[in-house]
C-alpha cells in the first residue's frame, strides 16, 4: 500500500529526483529546454581555463528553464576534460545528465553547443606535458597573454547550425553513444568544482536568466569567469536559437504529468543506493593519494549514517501516517516534505565531496 501511494503523489510532479552514478542529482522534465541561444565566446582570461558551455537547466520551484552562461573554468587536474552537461529523452521524460571532468570526453548527446564541443568529442584544444593548447579556430585566445596555441580548421567550427538542445525525443537529435564514448563512462570522473558550482546557483537565482523571461535569448549568455555576470567579461545573446514555447499549464497551478513510473525511484532515503568510495587516484604523490582516500572514506561513513538516520524517520512517519488513517492531503504534503528533504540531503552531500575534492587538488592551496 505504501509503495502504491508513493507513486499516486509522484504522479502529481513533473520533477522527480534521482541518484545517478556519481552520487549527484538527475531531473526528469516532460518537456523539452528552449533551443541553445547564439552567442559569442569571451576570450580565455588565463591558460589553464578551459571552456565550459552554457546549457538549461531547470528549476522546480519556479517550474522553469534557467541558463547557466558558458564560461572558462580552472582545470581541477593536468590532463582533464570537460563533457558537458546535457539533457535525453528516457522513459517517458526528458532527463538531465551532469557534466563532469575526466582524461577524455564522454557522450554529451550529440549537441552541438559550438566552441569545439561539436557533438562529439572537443576539437578546441589538447593536454600536451601538464600545459593545455588552444586551436585558435575554434577557442577565443589572446596569444599576447597565451602561447600555447595552434590552428586546425575545424569544419562549422563556430557556428552551430542545430539548435537542438537535447537528445531524443520529438524533434531531438537522434545520436547514440559510441563504444569509446561508453568506455569513457566508467573513467574516473571528477563533479564540477565549487566555482562551477556557485556559478550555477549565481545563475538560477538570477530572474533574467528564466526562459519564461527571456524567451530563450538569455541577456547573459556567456562569462569570462565563473559567477561573474557583470563587467567587461559578460558577453549577451545575440538572439533566440529558435521559437520559444512556455512551460505547459506554466502560471496555472498544477504543472504537467510526466507519469511516475520513469523514475519513481530516489524521491525517499529509502530509495537510494549507499554512498560508495570513488576510484582511488594517482597523483604521483602517494601519501596526497592516501590522505585523500582516508578522507574521503571517512566523508562517506558519516553520509551513509545521514542517510540510514533519515530513512528511519521517514518509515516511520509512512507508519504513524498509516495508523492515525490521515486524509489524501496530509499524505501529499508528507511526501512532498519527504522528496525536498531527500534532496536537500543529496545536494549537500554533493556540496561536501566538491569540497574535499577541491581542497585536495594538487597545485591547488590545502
Amino acid at each position: 500500500m505504501k509503495l502504491a501511494f508513493r507513486i499516486v503523489f509522484l504522479a502529481f510532479f513533473t520533477l522527480v529526483i534521482a541518484r545517478s552514478s556519481h552520487g549527484q542529482f538527475a531531473v526528469t522534465v516532460s518537456f523539452g529546454p528552449p533551443p541553445l541561444p547564439v552567442y559569442e565566446q569571451p576570450i580565455c582570461p588565463e591558460e589553464g581555463y578551459l571552456w565550459v558551455p552554457g546549457y538549461w537547466a531547470w528549476d522546480p520551484d519556479d517550474y522553469d528553464y534557467y541558463w547557466v552562461p558558458g564560461t572558462w573554468v580552472l582545470a581541477p587536474e593536468h590532463g582533464f576534460l570537460w563533457t558537458p552537461a546535457w539533457w535525453g529523452w528516457e522513459r517517458g521524460g526528458f532527463l538531465f545528465h551532469e557534466g563532469y571532468w575526466a582524461t577524455e570526453v564522454g557522450f554529451y548527446g550529440g549537441v552541438n553547443y559550438g566552441f569545439g564541443y561539436f557533438g562529439s568529442g572537443f576539437q578546441g584544444g589538447r593536454w600536451d606535458h601538464n600545459h593545455f593548447f588552444y586551436n585558435r579556430s575554434v577557442m577565443n585566445v589572446n596569444v599576447v597573454n597565451i602561447h600555447n596555441v595552434y590552428n586546425t580548421t575545424i569544419i562549422n567550427n563556430t557556428t552551430v547550425v542545430n539548435r537542438v538542445s537535447y537528445n531524443g525525443g520529438e524533434g531531438g537529435i537522434p545520436t547514440r553513444p559510441t563504444p569509446e564514448e561508453e568506455r569513457v563512462a566508467q573513467l574516473r570522473h571528477i563533479p564540477p568544482v565549487v566555482d562551477q558550482t556557485r556559478h550555477i546557483q549565481a545563475a538560477r537565482s538570477n530572474p533574467e536568466l528564466r526562459a519564461s523571461r527571456n524567451q530563450g535569448k538569455p541577456p547573459v549568455a556567456a562569462t569570462a569567469r565563473p559567477g561573474e555576470f557583470r563587467g567587461e567579461g559578460v558577453v549577451t545573446a545575440r538572439e533566440a536559437g529558435g521559437a520559444y514555447h512556455p512551460a505547459p499549464n506554466q502560471g496555472h497551478g498544477q504543472p504537467a504529468n510526466v507519469g511516475a513510473a520513469p523514475h519513481a525511484g530516489g524521491g525517499h532515503a529509502s530509495e537510494l543506493q549507499p554512498h560508495t568510495a570513488p576510484t582511488p587516484r594517482n597523483t604521483g604523490d602517494p601519501k596526497l593519494d592516501q590522505k585523500y582516500q582516508q578522507q574521503q572514506q571517512k566523508l562517506i561513513d558519516k553520509q551513509n549514517q545521514e542517510h540510514q538516520k533519515l530513512q528511519q524517520q521517514q518509515e516511520r512517519e509512512h507508519q504513524q501516517t498509516q495508523q492515525r488513517n490521515v486524509d489524501q492531503q496530509k499524505q501529499q504534503q508528507m511526501e512532498q516534505h519527504h522528496q525536498l528533504q531527500t534532496q536537500q540531503m543529496e545536494q549537500r552531500h554533493s556540496e561536501q565531496q566538491q569540497n574535499l575534492q577541491s581542497k585536495q587538488t594538487p597545485g591547488k592551496p590545502k
